[in-house]
């Protein structure tokens, strides 16, 4: 069951992602908006486009949320392989989706002032790195 939803969500994916699945929806509401006038924009004409946007969008988010659930996983393996793969690399980097925001917040604040310094030792004295060259 799981392997025949992750195909059917992978392929879902592709198709209502694609310029003709935009296209048939414009197209879809074009129609809908033209028999506004003959069924005298009644309540029932509302609801008709209200339950189906209601109803396709209540599907998508699951499989939405499927494909970017496997794609960030995808990527992440990728990243640790490559993390393994570099001498030199800190490994203990691995698993920094399960750090806390803390955390993760003074790694950032670490990797930005080691971008200050790597910077700084490019740029001429008295030059500032955006005003130095291409940004």
């Amino acid at each position: 069951m799981h392997d025949l939803f992750r195909a059917f969500a992978a392929r879902v994916s592709v198709l209502v992602g694609s310029a003709g699945a935009f296209v048939a929806a414009i197209v879809i509401v074009v129609i809908w908006a033209a028999l506004g006038p003959l069924y005298h924009y009644s309540d029932t004409w509302q609801l008709v486009i209200n339950t189906g946007t209601t109803i396709v969008t209540f599907l998508m988010v699951f499989l939405i949320q499927n494909t970017q659930n496997r794609d960030a996983v995808a990527l992440h393996l990728k990243l640790d392989e490559l993390l393994r793969a570099v001498k030199g690399a800190r490994t203990t980097l691995v698993n920094l989706e399960s750090w806390t925001d803390d955390e993760l917040a003074e790694l950032q604040r670490e990797f930005e002032r080691l971008r200050h310094r790597l910077e700084n030792r490019r740029q001429p004295t008295g030059q500032h790195p955006r005003k130095a060259g291409n940004s």
